[in-house]
């Protein structure tokens, strides 16, 4: 249940970065770098779910559902 959590919170997080990136995007003046960092965040949290998940299956903290025609 904690992992489900975690996995969660970090899409939110990932979410929450794109649309700063957007948001950066459109009104900061073309000196600005707070878009790539918020880019880059995002890209940081993706391959931390990602890993997250692969060692979440691993340990058996998450099972993939099973699909039955």
């Amino acid at each position: 249940m904690l992992a489900r959590l975690i996995i969660i919170a970090v899409f939110i997080a990932i979410l929450a970065s794109l649309f700063s990136g957007m948001y950066f995007m459109l009104h900061d003046k073309s000196g600005s770098t707070r878009n790539v960092k918020s880019l880059s965040i995002r890209i940081g949290l993706s391959l931390a779910l990602f890993a997250l998940l692969i060692l979440a299956y691993f340990l058996g903290w998450i099972q993939p559902n099973a699909v039955h025609p």
